[in-house]
């Protein structure tokens, strides 16, 4: 199970622009650690804190509305695709189903799958907008798997992010993790992974085979 921030595209940067201006146009403040909140976090989840805690004067639906539609924007001008996405996700689906665990909405999910011509390889593709909580919950790792029709447990997950990681974690995954150096996860939620990689080029059937046989369940 692959996330998509961060993992398979470059777009935390992209994510952070567009909130850091959203929240300035609309008369709210920016904490040091709202970024590092920020990510994993449901659509329902970030708009709400930028409009309560943040302090940006449109309610949480219309925050939703204009950060997603600048996201849109941007992407089609450019798809920060990652080095190594397209073909590591080739390479994993050559021997595993595939599932695609990613706390953007379900429209800019689609839209990247689509540009990269990487939608048929997912067997199951979840929004944290479909279930309950978002990451550091594992509901969205919980319920990829379900679709799948295989336990969490016998799974692998790509992570970048403390809360995914966390998310993948809790959900009793194998835990992969590649981290971004501009946006590195705490030490505490890197310590669940059980393969730290510097980018998707390591991302081989050989190094996930390696990882052993999954756990019970």
């Amino acid at each position: 199970m692959f996330d998509l921030d961060g993992v398979l595209i470059d777009s935390e940067p992209v994510w952070e622009q567009v909130r850091r201006q959203v929240v300035a146009d609309y008369g709210g403040h920016w904490d040091a650690d709202t970024q590092d909140r920020l990510m994993g976090m449901s659509t329902g989840e970030w708009s709400r804190y930028l409009s309560e805690d943040l302090g940006v004067r449109l309610s949480s639906p219309e925050v939703a509305d204009v950060v997603i539609d600048a996201m849109a924007a941007r992407y089609r001008e450019h798809l920060p695709l990652l080095p190594g996405a397209v073909e590591a996700v080739r390479r994993m689906g050559s021997r595993w189903p595939l599932g695609l665990a990613s706390s953007s909405p379900p429209s800019l999910i689609e839209t990247v799958l689509d540009a990269a011509a990487l939608r048929s390889m997912f067997g199951a593709v979840m929004s944290t907008e479909q279930v309950a909580r978002g990451k550091p919950a594992p509901d969205i790792y919980l319920e990829v798997a379900a679709r799948l029709g295989v336990p969490a447990t016998a799974c692998a997950a790509v992570e970048d992010s403390s809360n995914g990681l966390r998310a993948a974690e809790a959900a009793g995954c194998a835990v992969i993790a590649v981290p971004r150096p501009a946006y590195p996860p705490a030490p505490d939620a890197l310590k669940a992974a059980r393969l730290v990689l510097p980018g998707l080029a390591e991302l081989t059937v050989d190094a996930v085979d390696a990882l052993g046989p999954p756990g019970p369940g």
